[in-house]
């Protein structure tokens, strides 16, 4: 089954959001400082293709859920699909913000850096934090407003939507912690001046 046109336009969207949301700008323009081309490269490799399996992920979840956005009958322009990234953006930021301020969220925070430390390992507070409000944000972006659009949400909880989220979720996390490697080595804007 393939996916209605609105939902292929929905996943343009969200492949640019992701870097706005991540980055505040598109990851062909983020600066890396490192030491080695190479590890550079690779880094961004491992981003966008982690990225391109989390979007194919969620193509699955479209048609599992039948997604069934508002029908698009007018052109749509790439500098359409940019405009609808940057809003989609500027929402799921505010959004997660929101959200990992919750009662819920920073059990589930204090949780995870009481299981780290308990380990015995290094913990990074402001990462943990960063890591959960990111993850917060990408869900509301591309999983949230899915549910109002889609006509057997439901499916979600059978064996194969199980499946799917929890590929979604494993494809999530290595992205936000692909990002933020990268944040840690990105260039200071007055740097680059």
């Amino acid at each position: 089954m393939a996916i209605k046109k609105a939902a292929k336009i929905r996943i343009l969207e969200n492949y640019f959001a992701l870097d706005l949301t991540l980055f505040g700008k598109p990851i062909s323009k983020v600066e890396i400082q490192e030491d080695c081309d190479v590890c550079k490269k690779a880094l961004v490799s491992e981003y966008l293709t982690t990225k391109g399996a989390l979007l194919g992920t969620l193509i699955e979840m479209y048609k599992l859920i039948d997604h069934s956005p508002k029908v698009i009958n007018e052109k749509i322009e790439a500098s359409d699909i940019q405009k609808m990234a940057l809003e989609s953006s500027k929402i799921s930021i505010k959004n997660g913000k929101s959200l990992v301020q919750t009662e819920d969220a920073r059990k589930e925070i204090k949780n995870s850096l009481v299981k780290t430390l308990t380990e015995g390992k290094q913990v990074d507070e402001v990462k943990v934090i960063k890591e959960k409000a990111y993850s917060l944000a990408i869900d509301n972006m591309l999983v949230t407003r899915v549910v109002s659009e889609s006509k057997n949400f439901k499916e979600l909880n059978s064996w194969s939507g199980r499946i799917i989220e929890d590929a979604y979720k494993i494809l999530r996390d290595s992205l936000v912690e692909t990002a933020l490697e990268i944040q840690s080595g990105q260039k200071n804007e007055k740097e680059t001046k």
